[in-house]
This record gives structure tokens, sequence and C-alpha cells, in this order.
């Protein structure tokens, strides 16, 4: 702060005194409270704005992985044919390995326990040999990003077979 200012700010604090006679404020005391609710405000005002620019970040790289997603499905399924080779599997390595780095991971695998909030139920069927909802079949990977699901994994289910009630 400059010295006029400071001093601006003295003489404010010196004719509030004078404005009201049955309070007696020491001025510096009053500066030094305002300086550091300004210290806070400020502090309060980085903290505020490094974790919006870490959301809008985090955002953005979901946005473009979520556009990548069906090239890694298409990926997925020339893997699948026996069609990645040659050159083009060197390019998919190489996309999957730095949407990895990213943080993008995938799940869903057969036998995993049914979560309707990271699973797309899209087949259903009960069967004795399962006593939970069980994903029995991964019909398309589910995704995510950090902790947000990017897409969930579409799933056929098999529920427990319920016994006949005997009378």
């Amino acid at each position: 702060m400059s010295e006029e200012v400071l001093a601006d700010a003295v003489e404010e604090v010196a004719a509030e005194e004078v404005a009201e006679p049955g309070q007696e404020t020491d001025p510096v005391s009053a500066l030094t409270a305002d300086l550091q609710r300004l210290q806070a405000e400020y502090a309060n005002y980085k903290k505020r704005v490094e974790r919006d620019r870490s959301l809008a970040h985090e955002l953005a790289v979901s946005s473009v992985l979520i556009e990548l997603l069906p090239v890694l499905d298409d990926i997925e399924r020339a893997e699948s044919h026996g069609e990645l080779t040659g050159g083009f599997k060197a390019v998919a390595d190489h996309i999957a390995s730095a949407t990895e780095r990213i943080g993008l991971s995938k799940y869903g695998t057969a036998g995993d326990a049914f979560d309707p909030q990271i699973h797309e139920a899209l087949l259903h069927d009960t069967s004795a040999d399962v006593t939970t909802s069980t994903a029995t079949k991964i019909l398309q990977p589910g995704y995510k990003f950090k902790d947000r699901i990017l897409r969930p994994a579409r799933v056929g289910v098999t529920d427990p077979q319920e016994s006949p009630v005997s009378e």
C-alpha cells in the first residue's frame, strides 16, 4: 500500500472515532483487522480459482476422451477380428497408451456384481448358478476418467432364479 492510501485509511478510522465518541478503537488494530480480512478473502479467492481451473481442465479432458471412445471401440473390434496388424497396430497401441497415461480406464468384466451406477443392463436372464445379480455378458466395456463415469458398461445381467414358494 502506498503511504497516501495508508494515511487516508488512518484518517477515515480517526473520523469514525470522532463520529462515535462512546467507542474507542485503535486505528492500527482496525487497519490490521481489515488487512487480515482482505488477506483471508484473497486466499479463499485463489483457492476457488484454482479449484475452478482444475474442474474446467477435467471437463475439457473428459469431453475429448468421450469423443475418442468410438475410436477405441473400433480398435478393439478390429483387434478381436484379427485385423489389427502392421503399422495400424502401432498406432492403436500408441492411442491406448496415451489414453491410459491421461487417466482413462476401461472397466467391466464378466462375473462382476451388477451395479446400476456403473452398468447399463441391456439383456436380462435368470439362472440357478448365480446368487446375486451378476453382469455375465459384457456387450460394451465402460470407461471412466478419474472418478467420473464417461460411459457405463453395457452388460447382460443374470439374476438368481427364485425358488418356488411351498405352501
